[in-house]
């Protein structure tokens, strides 16, 4: 054996405890795959419920995914062009929904939406609207922690790309609206695409969160994952095989990153 062959082999005391994660990773994942009902998946999968919860879903994380894209990307421009935004606070604002327990993120959201929050008292009182337990409430708790997704990746993205373009066409005499369209989003393009990928898988899983600001109303609030909490109490191979879809939607994700996304994660 080689010199470098041997460099490359791993010591027990690593190489063990390495094939314990990966076991203790992928075990979980191989008997949800081999308790599926792939028979009557199908019959499982076109139910009414299931239907409804499917497209609620999709629904309300692409409507989530707008909302971060239209709010998140000013921010990112803003926390690397601004001095203003661009102290470590508004990053540590905007990190916190990620480390955040998504129960606590659903109160925080009735303290600020809820007949008595702060904006939502006003709302309530003052135009009669109610946001909690609506399919509205839904896709706030799924933008609020989502969102930092896109607006992470696109600031990475800012950060590392090469202004000089943009002070060239400045100087050239280009309006900051056509600098920011024609030079700005193009060089930020596929990590604007990464960020909204990432931001709609958050929002497509997103569970504590929506089920303590919105309920779990069929039809009306209960997504794909409170559905597939519903169904563990009335059957359980439904509740798998909402899983498994939902599973095989993250794998899609992760492989769409890697084959056509990953360069602009890495900006």
């Amino acid at each position: 054996m080689n010199r470098a062959a041997a460099a490359a082999r791993q010591p027990w005391y690593i190489a063990v405890p390495g094939v314990v994660a990966v076991a203790f990773l992928a075990l979980p994942l191989l008997g949800l795959l081999g308790q599926a009902p792939w028979g009557g998946m199908w019959e499982l999968l076109t139910s009414e419920e299931v239907l409804v919860a499917l497209r609620l879903s999709l629904t309300t994380s692409l409507a989530a995914t707008a909302v971060a894209v239209l709010l998140g990307i000013p921010l990112a421009v803003l926390m690397t062009r601004s001095r203003a935004f661009g102290g470590g606070w508004v990053r540590a604002l905007v990190t916190l929904p990620l480390i955040l327990p998504p129960v606590v993120g659903g109160v925080a959201l009735l303290a600020a939406f809820g007949r008595r929050g702060l904006a939502g008292q006003v709302l309530f009182e003052g135009f009669g609207i109610q946001i909690p337990f609506t399919t509205v409430a839904v896709v706030i708790a799924e933008a609020f922690v989502a969102m930092p997704f896109l607006v992470i990746t696109v600031e990475g993205a800012l950060r590392s790309s090469d202004r000089r373009f943009e002070q060239a066409a400045a100087t050239l005499g280009a309006r900051r609206w056509t600098v920011f369209r024609r030079i700005t989003l193009p060089l930020i393009g596929p990590s604007i695409a990464a960020g909204a990928v990432l931001c709609w898988a958050r929002a497509l899983g997103e569970f504590g969160a929506t089920l303590t600001f919105a309920g779990s109303f069929p039809g009306i609030t209960r997504t794909m994952p409170l559905a597939v909490y519903a169904a563990l109490d009335v059957d359980r191979s439904q509740a798998i095989a909402l899983s498994v879809v939902l599973l095989l939607v993250s794998v899609l994700i992760l492989v769409g990153l890697r084959g056509r996304f990953l360069t602009g994660l890495r900006r």
